[in-house]
């Protein structure tokens, strides 16, 4: 659609990068805004989305994914969220809403009683069979509703 100032085609626009690198997209359901969350996160941080995007869906095949609050979210059908992540400087933070109900627990605490988390580093490197038990464990719980 042409700019009514300059009657020129609009470029697409790029996501901005928040603090941390956290790419801001808007509200939306859906893969497509999860996917555009992931194709904007910067440099090493996009291969971890991509990963963890395809565990989870692997794990949970009807997941409902949605982007919320600048962030993907995953839930199963009928229940609430229970995976989300978010772009820091130094990590990728992978957040389990009802975490205190896994088994083994997610190693990072939080201020909220019933939530814990996965950090993951520039390397890229964790353990894949436990965040897919993380995952499947996590799908089976009613899961955190707004």
């Amino acid at each position: 659609m042409p700019d009514r100032e300059t009657s020129e085609p609009r470029q697409e626009q790029t996501p901005r990068l928040l603090s941390g690198g956290n790419p801001q997209i808007p509200k939306g359901d859906g893969d497509a805004p999860v996917q555009a969350y992931i194709t904007a996160m910067p440099g090493w941080k996009r291969p971890i989305g991509e990963r963890l995007d395809a565990l989870v869906t692997a794990a949970v095949p009807d997941v409902e994914k949605a982007v919320r609050w600048n962030s993907p979210f995953y839930r199963a059908p009928g229940k609430g969220w229970f995976l989300s992540f978010h772009c820091f400087t130094r990590y990728v933070k992978v957040a389990f809403f009802d975490g205190t109900a896994l088994d083994p627990l997610p190693p990072e605490g939080s201020k909220d009683p019933r939530a814990r988390y996965l950090h993951i580093g520039e390397d890229g490197v964790f353990d894949e069979a436990r965040f897919t038990r993380w995952v499947t464990q996590a799908s089976a719980l009613p899961g955190w509703k707004p």
